[in-house]
């Protein structure tokens, strides 16, 4: 049985891991994910961790960084270059001989753009001061955290992320309209758009509510030939609440999730969640406009 459940409204890709992303007409979703998503990332020389807008003291201008690929990636093929602009006006592309050397000197700090994520994949990750945004009690404090095929091998579960990836934990993230709508009626103070969560797919629906919390564990069909399975809500953090662009730093977006939409995430507690985390059933071309479906 399939139920149509909405339509996309927006498709987002973040060439560059933690930086600002671009927003799409159309996507082809791979086996790996959202052809060109997160096929970049910044390492640390120092500690050879993945650079993070989640280190917030240590890397607070990354999110303000804007990543576009100067040609759209195709399947098949390499990855192309892509175009980093910098807040203080510079910009650098990722085949230029300088470019390691232009992004140290802008973050003070060594970094190498790299295409292909550490095997010991981790990020220094903040987590702010919010009770009940962790389940193990971190407040206020840095902790290193394994993402991606690191940390289902310390789990010792397959990873749905190929190793190398930069992908945090799936390789795609869903978010509704109905999800956004119901947090800024629950605290209009705030500003809850999009950007503030970076999701791949952010579906049009009309029911009221969390409405893809009942998704997780169902399969989705997107336009005529794209599907895929809902395995997770979308865990949130700090990211939430950073200031990008026009929206200003914000706790209280974060504050808010812990207070109306905590969902256990196996046996590790109960995480504040917005939006879900998905796996490829079916690859295809998605675009804005397309109608989605539940299956089953």
């Amino acid at each position: 049985m399939m139920t149509r459940v909405g339509s996309v409204a927006e498709l987002w890709r973040f060439p560059v891991k933690s930086m600002q992303g671009e927003q799409l007409r159309e996507v082809e979703i791979t086996a790996r994910g959202g052809l060109g998503d997160r096929a970049y990332a910044l390492i640390d020389t120092e500690t050879g961790k993945v650079v993070s807008a989640k280190s917030v003291k240590r890397f607070p201008d990354l999110l303000a960084c804007q990543a576009a690929f100067v040609e759209p990636p195709r399947a098949h093929r390499d990855v192309p270059p892509v175009r980093i602009a910098l807040p203080n006006g510079r910009a650098v592309t990722s085949d230029a001989r300088d470019v390691d050397r232009t992004l140290s000197a802008y973050f003070r700090r060594d970094v190498s753009l790299a295409r292909v994520a550490p095997e010991d994949f981790t990020i220094d990750m903040y987590h702010p001061d919010v009770e009940g945004a962790d389940p193990r009690g971190y407040r206020d404090m840095v902790v290193a955290q394994q993402l991606g095929s690191a940390l289902f091998a310390a789990l010792g579960m397959a990873s749905p992320v190929p190793v190398g990836a930069f992908f945090d934990v799936f390789p795609l993230s869903v978010m509704t309209t109905s999800t956004l709508a119901r947090l800024n009626e629950l605290r209009p103070q705030s500003c809850f758009a999009p950007r503030r969560f970076r999701m791949n797919i952010i579906v049009s629906t009309e029911r009221p509510g969390f409405v893809e919390n009942g998704w997780v564990g169902h399969e989705l069909g997107l336009g005529d030939g794209a599907r895929i399975t809902v395995a997770l809500p979308s865990m949130r953090c700090v990211m939430t609440t950073l200031a990008q662009e026009d929206l200003p730093r914000d706790s209280d977006v974060l504050r808010t999730l812990v207070q109306y939409n905590r969902m256990p995430i196996g046996d590790v507690g109960q995480f504040p969640c917005a939006g879900v985390y998905a796996v490829v059933a079916a690859p295809g071309t998605v675009r804005t406009g397309d109608h989605v479906t539940v299956v089953g």
